[in-house]
């Protein structure tokens, strides 16, 4: 009945995101045809609301975008001028030297961004040119064809009960269908796991890799802060035990960003993300920076980590992946903002090609061919073996011939490993409980660390209660049954905003599984992590989650 109470509305393309992927894609469409019709739908409050992001951003992509973004006002501002890469013990540090670095990890050039702040000024120049862009509108279906094609998707739907039924202020949404789809949700968006396996784009793909980002950004004394520095550290407090490592920028306005990033493929399901993250702003190096400031803002945020060789087939018919929905991270650079624009562009490009030739709902298959041998290939494909080999030999053996191979592809343009192949997914590396030691995690003092709870709040996240949990258990009795026993329920701990919990009677016994899914963040690393994939994130009401200011 809901369906049939749908309206529907017609453009040329519908992009799902307003990220840098989305909003280039939409640019880029109207600088080639004016007369396009093209929407923007955005789940969050407003543009930029979810994004998040380190972020050093290398400039190629929007140069090539909009060349004139400087007289035009984009907040990219804070040029790199210290590049400092360091290697912790527990009490100390040892500095690596730039020289050593392969050339791609040399920051020069490139700028320290708030990427929401970027994306809200991506979307006012997308409106100037005509794109409708609509916050607030989360896309809960997709819409298909008579021939099994991407046809649109259902956004806006409102009112439902938390049993899934209609409730009194139901309001069914609209269909907005276009001539080609683009899906642009970012990591482990719920559309497009939903396309990916509905066209099984990734049956010549190895398995997607991530890693858990948590972010603060933290308000500084003068004396401790260098506009322009960007600092990256390995070690402690992971050690050998896990992959990841940390990145402090130094921004503009005696702020700094703060962040760690923690590989999901770790194998100790004792092992708690966001502490690791607390523990580490006590490292000496660290504390300097921080001592005497505080904390303004706090969001996590998974990342694609697995590279070249984890790619799904980028087109379809009806429509296409962009950005980290296809996963155009570099790994040791920590960046995918610049492939993200130029996936959107490419994208934009290939549709703009098609429709002139009266073309529509087809695959775009030149947009898959341009980001595996253009620019976002040949970015990523120098470093495909960098996460595999962390994942293989651990970090510091990872590290030494992750380093060899980027070098040796840099002097003669091939590598002498092939491209090496992931192994595991990320659910499927976690050990059982038994096999691993506890750790003990110091209490956050409530100055430099904090608890989950207290830093939630800094996310401003928000869900409305009397709706569907849009985090979904394939098998309520899996957590306790299975998950607890197993892998003593490693949700309570790889969630960065406390959303499970295993309660329990006063005397420790009848143990069950709670979900608090007003604290979410969207970060989806339970939809990735849960070793036993019975996760499943879905989106919220429209507007709903994180509403980060400057992240």
């Amino acid at each position: 009945m809901s369906e049939n109470m749908r309206e529907s509305m017609e453009y040329d393309v519908v992009i799902v995101g307003a990220g840098p992927a989305g909003l280039s894609a939409a640019i880029r469409l109207k600088q080639l045809d004016e007369n396009l019709d093209v929407v923007v739908l955005e789940k969050g409050s407003e543009v930029g609301a979810h994004i998040l992001s380190g972020a050093v951003l290398d400039p190629t992509g929007i140069n090539k975008l909009i060349p004139d973004w400087k007289e035009k006002g984009a907040p990219i501002n804070v040029a790199v001028k210290e590049d400092n890469f360091l290697m912790l013990s527990e009490k100390g540090s040892k500095k690596l030297p730039n020289f050593a670095m392969p050339p791609l990890m040399n920051n020069h050039g490139n700028y320290i961004v708030s990427m929401a702040n970027v994306c809200r000024w991506m979307a006012e120049q997308a409106e100037a040119l005509g794109v409708e862009v609509f916050p607030g509108m989360a896309c809960s279906e997709l819409v298909y064809g008579e021939n099994g094609e991407l046809k649109g998707v259902v956004a806006g739907e409102f009112g439902k009960n938390p049993d899934g039924s209609e409730g009194p202020g139901y309001e069914p949404g609209m269909e907005l269908h276009g001539k080609y789809v683009f899906l642009s949700e970012g990591v482990r968006g719920s559309l497009s796991k939903q396309v990916i396996a509905k066209y099984d784009l990734a049956k010549d793909a190895d398995v997607p890799k991530f890693g858990l980002g948590m972010k603060e950004i933290w308000e500084i004394k003068p004396e401790n802060h260098n506009e322009g520095e960007v600092t990256h550290t390995l070690g402690w407090p992971l050690g050998n035990e896990a992959g990841g490592g940390s990145f402090l920028y130094h921004i503009d306005n005696n702020q700094v960003y703060v962040g760690y990033i923690i590989d999901l493929n770790y194998k100790n399901p004792h092992l708690f993300p966001y502490m690791e993250f607390q523990r580490w702003k006590h490292h000496p190096d660290i504390a300097k920076v921080l001592e005497g400031g505080k904390r303004v803002a706090y969001g996590a945020r998974a990342v694609t980590k697995g590279g070249f060789q984890s790619m799904p087939k980028a087109c379809f018919p009806g429509g296409a992946l962009l950005g980290c929905s296809v996963g155009l991270v570099n790994l040791p650079r920590i960046k995918g903002n610049h492939n993200a624009m130029l996936s959107g562009m490419a994208a934009a490009e290939a549709a703009h090609d098609a429709l002139k030739a009266g073309r529509s709902g087809d695959e775009l298959t030149a947009y898959d061919t341009e980001l595996r041998e253009g620019a976002v290939g040949k970015d990523l494909k120098p470093v495909r073996n960098v996460a595999p080999m962390n994942g293989k030999f651990g970090p510091k053996i990872g590290m030494m011939l992750g380093g060899f191979d980027m070098w040796f592809q840099t002097i003669f343009k091939f590598s002498l490993f092939g491209t090496v192949k992931h192994g595991k997914n990320d659910a499927e590396s976690t050990g059982k409980a038994a096999d691993y030691a506890p750790i003990d995690y110091p209490k956050p003092d409530g100055k430099l660390s904090f608890d989950r709870l207290t830093n939630v709040s800094f996310s401003a996240t928000n869900h409305a209660e009397e709706q569907p949990c849009h985090l979904q258990l394939g098998d309520p009795n899996i957590p306790i049954d299975v998950n607890l026993p197993e892998f003593a329920e490693p949700a309570q701990r790889y969630c960065p905003a406390g959303v499970y919990e295993v309660l329990r009677d006063d005397d420790g016994s009848n143990p069950r599984f709670q979900i608090n899914a007003q604290n979410c963040v969207h970060c989806k690393t339970c939809d990735i992590k849960d070793p036993s994939q019975n996760i499943t994130w879905v989106t919220p009401q429209g507007g709903e989650g994180p509403n980060y200011p400057n992240m």
